[in-house]
């Protein structure tokens, strides 16, 4: 059997991944999205990869139903992914969505993410605007009472759907709302409206073929109504192993980013298995004491972030006996069992968390009082049964907002529990159930499942340049802040039970396959020189972008031609029976350039009132020094430049009309307003780079690898060590004092630059005095001049002069970069290469001068440009 292609592969064969990775996001999706959710990286590339299908979507059937699978992890963001394409979807003409979704409880978060504005999850701007007109966010019963200049959502369960169409009452959804008007059907955890698709495999239970019937039946008679009906379809679990359902799903698989991915990027807490030979209550002691360390640890770095914990058990009689046995335990604590619990503890973890109560002087008597205030009986909550889940499900996904520090449940905070400040699950049962041969057990790999809902990252960051939502201390592992991205899993003692969750969590992806630790140390050799005494690096930092410069439209918009294409008017009949042969001659079309400000400031002012976008009060937010709206219209800064090329009939352009000219006026200002509203730079780096001392910025680290999350099998081998000769370099040999560290564990461009250094160290020491080249360990960042991104550079190479009156000291950053991220990352190698142009160093003495330099991308494969700006520095030695 031929293997069956995904869209996603299909899309990469007819465009590239170049064409894609050059696909813009539209204004409209990113001006309208809650800028306190900045895109990531994965879902700009969802969005890439919906556009250029949407543009193109590989179907000449006249029925233009579009089906597509996201299969996206957990805490991936697949509602802000819906956000966006509802918003362009919108852009194309439609008006009324249906999301449905399993669960009611999932409805109501979704609700809050959609149409509640005060809600800290809502996932859309203040005001929305697209094509320059404003429209609001609607939630509806049905299609009928739908507004035409809204986005309109009906929110439904499967099952209120199937009832509702099926059983038609007034005022409700019926059949008829699908077929009259183009819908866009959006469904979350859409594995569960597959029982029929699964069928061809195995024999269904009687509850499995009425939702068989009633769900997946019911969802294509609604998408087939209407041939623009559309379906999205979003899920975390899909099981492609099913023959039935990679028939189905693999061709509609437009994108894919599985758990293991998103952990690989950083947006996961890291998580760890601790097994205590305990009873169940001093356990969760154990756990609460981790907790309220962590806590501590936020607080320390001005954080206000809440730990929670969840006690999970097997039943829910277990589970109500343990929540009255912790109120009692917790009531009941003495100093006594403190030190009890403290004598007891051998792990690294506990340790540290018992030397910090006592370097902090933090008694046993306070720490008791401040868990009983924490984990008194109102700041516990029960989620057992069904009801009293869904009537608690407000509280347990706002744990944020909340008091609540601890959750006890059985299984029931399954899908649609979106929590990030978890970091402790505490498994109050010990049995395991066994899969069959080598299969986990359907418990444990439930677990697994669970833990992965946990594991989401946290939000925090230490500095303003930080990612908010990925992982800072992959390459830090003693400090502080790192066990607040960490998800601890305790566990009774039970060797074969660790061993099978390990191998679910594996194959879930939450972790990787083997994990290692390595030192990177600073030379002694280094350590005694004057660089490394008295040195400095200098650094660049980043402030608030406040617009104030801005003195006009950039140069993006003010020197683009913009084009236009009117309509001729052109009619031509045939006779259907004749036996001519009907004309396929073309209409003649003839371009032209015109100025905008031709037309006009009659013609300028009525294409202006037609975008709400364009009122004098709103155009002041973005450009500051615009004194009024004939200046936006004519001065050579804003519009009074523009040109448009105009393509029609030649009697056309030799004479347009006002109401042509009103057309193109319109067009050119729609991609204006977009455009405008679409600059969002919130920094701008700053040229002037300050002093720091080398040897308060660079220091020992011990770093994490994981072996499997990357395909550079290099990446996390000692360079020393490595048996692979191609990137085998003795580090430590006398005559490679200038490498720093004692090793390097980084990719095979960066072992290559090492070794092309290694190649070229001669002819540096022959024009310098002292060459020393420092891998940066996320020791420092720089920032993009004109947005404020940070950057950190692979290796920085310091060199000194041999002149003794006025000595040069250059300090060269330089990039290794792999060929699949060229293009993705140009922007970082156009910033290092400006930085000699301009890049403001602060001079300390008079002899001394200090060189900033920006090497063009290093890659073994395409070395010419490095070397030509290599062999120029040689040059000025």
């Amino acid at each position: 059997m031929a293997e069956i292609k995904t869209l996603n592969q299909v899309i990469i064969e007819e465009f590239g991944k170049k064409a894609i990775d050059r696909t813009e996001v539209p204004a409209h999706i990113l001006s309208n999205l809650n800028p306190a959710f900045p895109v990531r990286q994965y879902q700009k590339k969802a969005f890439q990869l919906f556009l250029n299908y949407w543009k193109e979507p590989f179907d000449s059937k006249p029925n233009k139903n579009h089906q597509l699978l996201f299969h996206m992890a957990t805490g991936s963001g697949k509602t802000f992914i819906m956000a966006a394409l509802m918003l362009h979807l919108y852009q194309q003409g439609y008006r009324n969505f249906l999301f449905f979704v399993n669960s009611t409880n999932i409805i109501q978060k979704t609700r809050d993410n959609f149409i509640n504005p005060l809600s800290p999850k809502y996932l859309f701007a203040p005001q929305l605007a697209v094509d320059g007109k404003q429209f609001a966010i609607r939630e509806v019963d049905n299609f009928q009472s739908s507004n035409p200049d809204d986005l309109n959502i009906v929110f439904s369960t499967i099952q209120g759907l199937h009832i509702a169409l099926n059983n038609p009452r007034e005022g409700g959804l019926t059949y008829d709302d699908f077929e009259n008007d183009k819908i866009v059907l959006i469904s979350d955890e859409a594995h569960h409206i597959n029982v029929d698709t699964r069928r061809g495999d195995a024999g269904l239970t009687q509850e499995e073929l009425f939702e068989s019937v009633s769900w997946e039946s019911t969802v294509t008679r609604i998408l087939s109504a209407c041939p623009d009906n559309t379906l999205l379809e979003f899920t975390a679990t899909i099981d492609f192993s099913d023959t039935n359902l990679a028939t189905k799903y693999k061709p509609k698989l437009i994108f894919d980013y599985p758990l293991k991915e998103f952990r690989i990027d950083g947006y996961s807490k890291e998580v760890k298995v601790l097994q205590v030979d305990l009873p169940p209550f001093e356990r969760a002691l154990q756990a609460v004491l981790l907790s309220q360390y962590r806590r501590k640890i936020f607080e320390k770095n001005k954080i206000t972030i809440k730990p929670v914990l969840m006690f999970k058990s097997k039943t829910i009689k277990a589970s109500q006996e343990f929540f009255e046995e912790f109120k009692g335990g917790i009531a009941a604590l003495t100093p006594a069992k403190l030190k009890a619990i403290q004598a007891k503890a051998d792990d690294t973890t506990l340790k540290t968390v018992f030397a910090y109560f006592d370097a902090q002087n933090i008694t046993p008597e306070n720490l008791i009082a401040e868990l009983k205030d924490d984990f008194s009986p109102d700041k516990l909550i029960e989620v057992n049964s069904k009801e009293e889940s869904e009537q608690k499900q407000i509280a347990v996904n706002s744990l944020e907002y909340n008091e609540y520090r601890a959750v006890f449940a059985v299984d029931k905070l399954n899908e649609g529990w979106d929590v990030l400040n978890l970091f402790d699950i505490v498994r109050l049962y010990d049995t395991r159930d066994s899969g069959t041969g080598n299969r986990i057990g359907k418990t444990t790999m439930s677990e697994a499942q669970l833990i992965g809902r946990g594991a989401r990252y946290c939000p925090f960051r230490l500095s303003a340049d930080e990612s908010v939502d990925q992982r800072k201390f992959d390459q830090n592992l003693t400090h502080e802040m790192r066990i607040c991205e960490e998800l601890y899993y305790h566990s009774a003692h039970n060797p074969k039970y660790i061993q099978e969750l390990y191998t679910a969590l594996r194959e879930t992806g939450i972790v990787a396959k083997e994990t290692k630790q390595r030192t990177v140390k600073l030379k002694d050799s280094f350590k005694t020189t004057h660089l490394y005494k008295a040195g400095y690096i200098f650094l660049n930092d980043r402030s608030k972008y406040d617009r104030t410069d801005i003195m006009g439209l950039p140069n993006t918009l003010t020197q683009r031609l913009y084009k236009v294409q009117l309509h001729t008017g052109y009619t031509k009949s045939e006779t259907a029976f004749s036996d001519s042969t009907p004309s396929t001659s073309a209409i003649q079309h003839k371009t032209r350039d015109f100025l905008l400000s031709e037309f006009g400031l009659n013609v300028l002012h009525r294409a202006m009132r037609q975008f709400e976008f364009f009122e004098f009060s709103n155009l002041k937010k973005y450009l500051p020094h615009l004194r009024s709206a004939n200046e936006f219209l004519t001065a050579d800064n804003y519009l009074g430049k523009i040109k448009v090329e105009v393509k029609a009939l030649t009697e056309q352009l030799d004479n347009l009309n006002a109401d042509e000219k009103l057309f193109v006026t319109t067009k050119v200002m729609t991609e204006l307003a977009e455009a405008i509203a679409g600059d969002k730079i919130e920094f701008k780096g700053s040229t002037e780079f300050k002093p720091k001392m080398i040897n308060a910025v660079f220091f020992d680290k011990i770093l994490n690898f994981a072996d499997s999350d990357t395909d550079d099998k290099q990446f996390g081998q000692s360079m020393n060590d490595t048996a692979n000769i191609a990137y085998h370099l003795d580090l430590n040999a006398n005559t490679r004092d200038w490498f720093v560290f004692n090793d390097c564990y980084g990719t095979s461009e960066e072992k290559s630059l090492i070794k092309y250094i290694d190649k070229n160290i001669d002819a540096l020491k022959a024009r310098f005095s002292e060459v020393y080249l420092v891998r940066n360990e996320k020791h420092f960042k720089l920032y993009n001049f004109d947005d404020g991104k940070p950057l950190e550079p692979d290796f920085v190479l310091f060199l000194i002069g041999k002149k003794k009156d006025h000595t040069m000291h250059y300090q060269v950053f330089v990039e290794p970069k792999g060929g699949h991220l060229m293009t993705q990352d140009a922007w970082k190698e156009s910033f290092l290469k400006s930085l000699q142009d301009r890049a403001a160093v602060e001079q300390l003495w008079e002899g001394k001068e200090f060189v900033l330099w920006g090497m063009p991308f290093y890659n073994e494969d395409k070395v010419n440009e490095f070397e030509t700006s290599f062999n120029a520095l040689l040059s000025v030695g």
